[in-house]
């Protein structure tokens, strides 16, 4: 079944800078950050700065999940997280028992446990009260290119014309101590003896995707549309011995551009999955030249990661809702490719238009 457009009907989006997707979309357009120390301490003794939302905004654990074992203090963080999010992402949407959700999540650590289990689907349900279709539901630990690999997992869906509508969304924090520990010996956290690290942050980023064909028999009105998607994996990525070349980047690059005609244009805007670490400018850099014919001279070039950390899994449906927010209001022009690179080989771009 060949990948078709895929029409963004509605978004949903929290994070430190914004409770819900338009506050996120106007503080990222503005410019504003949300970035201080925390009360966790690292291996210097020193504050750890990250951008995280306050704990009072967040909605409490439903009694329900409390009662459950084995829930790890980062899966219920996440899970009060999606909660906002899916709920703004699905207000309007009709059929909600049909609807499958396709959620990006973290990687799993080596040698620890899976950092989210299959339940993780049906807790939120409980968490949300968005009573989504579980059982054709999927998890995506793929970090962070797994919300973009969903997303081109729920273009397929579509295209193959089994549901009506497909959710999309990516999950996660770095609100966990050995997370954060295992990172800081690695001297990857943004610091003050550290130069090449990034600003642990948390989020959450949720879609609502319909076919273009039955947006218009609706006469629903889309935000934007996804055009592609392209994935493709860095063997060199930071945690193999083999040569960094940023092969990854640039195949998913090629393979979004593949994908669609020319017709659409040449990208003027970029959401790019920066996060201030030195390997994602380079593997940047590696598939921007490679397929520079793509791209308008004059582009415009967003990392919105400046303004919310590092969101980990979320950062992939996070760009693209605030992108098509952009877009639709009409402050930046289309089309946009945003991209992410996961810490380890998963690389995904999406094309998306107005």
């Amino acid at each position: 079944m060949p990948e078709q457009a895929a029409s963004i009907l509605d978004i949903g989006i929290i994070s430190a800078v914004g409770i819900g997707a338009r506050q996120t979309a106007a503080s990222v357009r503005a410019g504003i950050a949300r970035i201080s120390e925390t009360s966790i301490y690292d291996k210097r003794f020193s504050p750890f700065t990250m951008a995280v939302l306050p704990d009072e905004v967040l909605p409490p654990l439903d009694k329900e999940l409390e009662e459950v074992v084995g829930l790890t203090s980062r899966q219920i963080r996440m899970l009060r997280l999606a909660s906002p999010a899916l709920q703004e992402a699905t207000k309007g949407a009709d059929r909600i028992g049909e609807i499958p959700l396709y959620l990006g999540v973290p990687e799993t650590l080596p040698d620890r446990p899976k950092a989210v289990h299959d339940s993780f689907l049906e807790h939120l349900g409980t968490q949300s009260g968005v009573r989504f279709h579980v059982a054709e539901s999927r998890l995506f630990p793929q970090g962070r290119a797994a919300g973009l690999i969903a997303l081109k997992e729920a273009m397929l869906r579509l295209a193959a014309g089994t549901v009506p509508f497909v959710l999309v969304g990516g999950v996660d924090t770095f609100v966990d101590l050995f997370l954060l520990g295992t990172l800081d010996m690695e001297d990857r956290i943004l610091g003050p003896t550290v130069m090449d690290g990034f600003v642990p942050g948390e989020g959450a980023g949720f879609l609502l995707l319909g076919s273009p064909a039955m947006v218009r028999q609706k006469g629903k009105k889309p935000f934007a549309l996804v055009q592609s998607v392209g994935i493709g994996f860095e063997k060199g990525h930071l945690y193999s011995d083999e040569i960094y070349k940023g092969d990854g980047l640039a195949e998913s690059f090629h393979s979004a551009f593949s994908s669609i005609s020319k017709s659409v244009g040449k990208i003027r805007t970029v959401y790019a999955g920066l996060n201030g670490e030195n390997f994602g400018a380079k593997e940047w850099g590696v598939a921007y030249m490679r397929n520079n014919d793509r791209f308008e001279e004059d582009f415009r070039l967003e990392h919105p990661v400046d303004c919310f950390g590092d969101p980990g899994a979320a950062l992939g449906p996070m760009m693209a809702g605030i992108a098509a927010i952009g877009m639709n209001k009409g402050y930046f022009q289309g089309p946009c490719l945003a991209w992410c690179s996961s810490d380890r080989g998963d690389r995904a771009a999406a094309v998306i238009y107005y």
